[in-house]
């Protein structure tokens, strides 16, 4: 596709921009990684942001959109040494009260296990005017790229979004009562906890035979999928060399990849 067919269809949609002023925050979502992914409101606030903050989940394709703004790592990386969230709130407050154009740019979804509820928490206590652009969250455009339907009609009327590596254990899901529910898991950063979480939706009542699978890179180039049982999902994870960010999908949503990748 020319450059010029994008703009021209860009233009037809007579999408009314929103400006970013100065001292005011936007929380934006970057999606899963794909650049083709990023939502319009997006794309139009990595060109009008002073100062970027993003994550070390966005692509470095996305972060270069923002040619003119100064760039804020504040990556975190499961098992590393990483900005705690307090010094990364407080990093959105000074930028914003220097007059600066902000966006906080994230992985997926910003209120999707992004922290991004804590970011706009202490904007506000700071009277700190902020916004929300969605993105499109990791799970779905995970599941979709993976070839792994969300739901199906006669498989599963829900689909249960969880974090397998909470901040603190009163956030951590309780894996026997989502088990029972009998419907699809999508599991972020769940590689650390793994064993444990498996052991627990096991005792929940989910057979050892329950159709699995990793999705590893989701949406990216080097994205790989690997599909197992939810009792060889250990086995599968080293013998295959899982490595973050790869989202966990448990639930019988995972036996259709190979049918639909065969066009049965």
């Amino acid at each position: 596709m020319s450059k010029a067919f994008l703009e021209q269809a860009i233009a037809r949609l007579a999408h009314d921009e929103p400006e970013l002023q100065p001292g005011h925050v936007w929380l934006a979502g970057a999606g899963p990684g794909d650049p083709g992914l990023l939502t319009l409101d997006v794309l139009s606030a990595l060109a009008q942001a002073d100062a970027l903050v993003h994550d070390a989940l966005v692509a470095g394709k996305v972060v270069a959109v923002a040619t003119q703004a100064e760039k804020f790592f504040v990556g975190k990386r499961g098992g590393r040494l990483s900005i705690p969230q307090g010094e990364i709130n407080a990093l959105l407050v000074r930028l914003a009260k220097e007059g600066r154009k902000v966006v906080r740019l994230k992985g997926g979804h910003p209120l999707v296990f992004a922290r991004g509820g804590e970011e706009a928490l202490a904007l506000a206590a700071e009277g700190i005017p902020y916004r929300v652009l969605s993105g499109v969250t990791s799970a779905f455009g995970g599941l979709a790229s993976a070839g792994i339907p969300a739901t199906m009609r006669g498989i599963n009327g829900a689909v249960i979004l969880a974090t397998g590596f909470a901040a603190q254990s009163d956030d951590r899901p309780d894996w026997a009562a989502l088990a029972r529910t009998g419907q699809p898991i999508v599991i972020y950063m769940g590689l650390t906890h793994m064993a444990d979480t498996v052991a627990a939706l096991m005792q929940g009542g989910l057979k050892a035979d329950t159709p699995a699978a990793f999705v590893e890179s989701a949406t990216l180039p080097e994205e790989r999928v690997v599909t197992a049982t939810l009792g060889t999902l250990a086995e599968a994870a080293f013998r295959e060399h899982i490595v973050s960010p790869a989202l966990i999908v448990i639930g019988h949503i995972v036996s259709l990849r190979d049918r639909l990748r065969s066009g049965a």
